[in-house]
């Protein structure tokens, strides 16, 4: 009777002990793939991806937005009629001029694919200068009912136009504040300033060689609230070819703990680095939008 008594308290115990592992486990996954405000961590995996997606979004928002104007520019100045591919005919274009502006509206529809595989939504209203031949313009660019791979996005952009820059290369500068509402109703807001140098690809037509260097700082506001500051290092090679950041080196940093996010060597791949304030690294993968 002692014996089975005792097998069978012993059974109970290690259901218990196997049942609270399982718990724990189970916490440990959940916690990893959400977000906590009073967490010391500095971003979690899954934040990490949403943060890189609202980056995709502005980039392509303003890639957009210079190719409309470096349309305008290359035809003023050099005297040709010249067309680009990025913008497929689904778009509807709209022109509207007066004494001193040009506004233009790109209005997607209900959906209209892009070259790049992203589909947009709404309509994308440009205003800037009539006179496309000096230095610099300014390019103000506003959002209606527009949605990015179904994440509805909201805001603003104030893009600094310069034909030529210290590298002999077209530039702007964004001054921009989006916020992005996810199918599921999560909601993240992100605004700072973004340098783009065009630096191939300009003035060919062909949207696929196109590469950007970009420079700047963000602040990322998640979805559970918490504030994150992002910090370009090493400038972010972006190639419209590839829907991800292919190098350089961005630093976030969150309650005064920063990390490093590499993105690699050129190559065209989901992955890239995280390098932790005590020198750890982990690879990260990076999913814009597509698995």
């Amino acid at each position: 009777m002692k014996k089975g008594l005792k097998m069978k308290i012993k059974g109970i115990v290690s259901a218990l002990i196997g049942g609270l592992l399982l718990t724990s486990i189970s916490c440990s996954k959940e916690s990893s793939g959400n977000e906590d405000l009073n967490s010391t961590e500095v971003i979690s995996s899954t934040e990490l991806k949403f943060s890189d997606e609202t980056e995709m979004i502005s980039e392509e928002i303003t890639s957009i937005a210079e190719d409309v104007y470096a349309a305008d520019e290359i035809s003023s100045t050099s005297k040709v009629d010249y067309h680009s591919d990025y913008l497929p005919d689904c778009v509807t274009v709209t022109v509207v001029y007066s004494d001193s502006t040009k506004e233009v509206s790109l209005d997607f529809g209900e959906g209209c694919e892009l070259p790049t595989g992203n589909v947009l939504s709404g309509v994308i209203y440009l205003n800037y200068a009539l006179d496309v031949e000096p230095i610099s313009n300014t390019i103000e660019l506003t959002l209606e009912d527009f949605t990015y791979n179904n994440v509805a996005i909201e805001g603003s952009a104030s893009i600094v136009r310069v034909r030529s820059n210290e590298n002999g290369n077209p530039q702007g500068i964004a001054n921009a504040a989006f916020t992005a509402t996810w199918p599921s109703g999560e909601t993240a807001s992100f605004s700072g300033t973004r340098r783009r140098e065009w630096i191939e690809g300009f003035g060919t037509g062909f949207w696929g060689d196109n590469v950007f260097l970009i420079t700047g700082k963000r602040t990322y506001t998640s979805r559970a609230g918490n504030q994150f500051v992002k910090e370009i290092t090493t400038p972010l090679r972006r190639e419209l070819s590839c829907r991800f950041i292919v190098s350089g080196v961005l630093d976030i940093t969150r309650l005064g703990n920063t990390v490093s996010l590499d993105f690699g060597d050129g190559s065209c791949d989901a992955k890239g680095a995280l390098t932790y304030s005590d020198g750890t690294e982990e690879e990260v993968f990076l999913r814009r939008f597509k698995n």
